[in-house]
């Protein structure tokens, strides 16, 4: 089936708001599209197309990726790559493009963890897939206790300075190492632009330390698994529906959303939800949202439907002092694991 040539909304900015990571100059879209599980080869590049398109005339202008994005590695940067030589290429510089690595990759000593050598090779390999000269931000994925800090930290200098990245960013690292690699990133010249961490109703470790290290040093959050793999959703409220992410087994299971405690305080912060005109994910977001240091929330999505639910997230962020009362009390770190 043949696809109409794209050309974005014209009004796509007419209602966006950006916010600013940490003190940086650069701005992100509250909500953007992560392509962690959703943008792999087992789906139909017709609808990833569609989806892209969309978010892009609803103003989200940050694409979140990483080396091992699937399933399987790669093929979510390769999909993408196609997609924006097809319909964006004429648009990347109103784009924000983000990649990551850290994890396993290619086998043997030098495709995974945090060298020299495997991060920027494995950026070279994004780039070639992604089919750009550059990403605008380059995470390293995950802490690597083996490797010194000033390593790693001096291969996302390197990267920035070479022009393969703008900007360097860091993902699920400690409070503690999150000062240090932005002290020698400093050091360097290139400051850190961000942290990726996940934070969730259901999940909320930030809360003990990073929030503050973030804002003291000037970086930005982008936080991913804001919906808790589905859970902080209408999906399993009543049940888990066939074909499901929980049926799947690979991040969800049925055990977890069948879970009776999970149950009774989702269907409690739904109730509330509902008071506030919004559906459990849009709560769920704008919750995350309410913390300035919070720049973005990153959400997947495997339709165009369920990408304009969770963007319309967004449109209310404002939480009385009684309501956060009332979801402290169901929003338990740890619910759902």
């Amino acid at each position: 089936m043949s696809i109409e040539p794209y050309t974005p909304a014209e009004d796509r900015y007419d209602k966006a708001e950006f916010r600013r990571v940490g003190r940086s100059g650069l701005v992100l879209p509250p909500i953007s599209l992560g392509f962690w599980q959703n943008f792999g080869d087992e789906r139909d590049l017709a609808d990833l197309r569609a989806i892209v398109r969309r978010a892009f005339d609803l103003g989200v202008t940050h694409f979140d990726l990483a080396n091992n994005y699937g399933p399987p590695p790669g093929s979510a940067e390769a999909n993408l790559g196609t997609i924006l030589r097809a319909d964006l290429s004429a648009h990347r510089d109103e784009l924000i493009i983000s990649s990551k690595a850290g994890y396993t990759m290619w086998p043997g000593p030098y495709g995974d963890h945090g060298s020299r050598k495997y991060l920027l090779a494995s950026l070279d390999q994004s780039l070639e897939r992604l089919g750009l000269d550059y990403v605008d931000i380059f995470y390293h994925h995950r802490e690597d206790p083996e490797t010194p800090l000033e390593e790693t930290m001096g291969a996302l200098a390197q990267a920035v300075r070479s022009g393969r990245a703008l900007y360097a960013g860091i993902s699920n690292y400690s409070p503690e190492r999150t000062r240090e690699a932005a002290r020698i990133l400093a050091d360097l010249g290139t400051p850190l632009l961000i942290h990726q961490p996940s934070y969730s109703l259901f999940n909320r470790h930030v809360e003990a330390g990073l929030l503050e290290v973030l804002e003291d040093i000037g970086a930005g959050a982008a936080v991913f698994s804001p919906l808790q793999q589905g859970l902080l959703t209408d999906r399993y409220l009543d049940g888990v529906p066939t074909g499901s992410r929980a049926t799947q087994g690979r991040f969800l299971t049925v055990d977890q959303a069948t879970d009776e405690t999970y149950l009774e305080r989702a269907r409690g912060l739904n109730a509330i939800a509902q008071e506030r005109g919004q559906t459990l994910a849009q709560m769920a977001l704008a919750w995350v949202l309410r913390h300035d240091t919070v720049t973005t929330a990153l959400v997947g999505a495997s339709s165009v439907a369920q990408l304009e639910a969770n963007i319309a997230g967004r449109e209310n962020l404002e939480f009385g002092d009684d309501e956060l009362t009332a979801i402290d009390e169901l929003a338990i770190d740890g619910t759902g694991r």
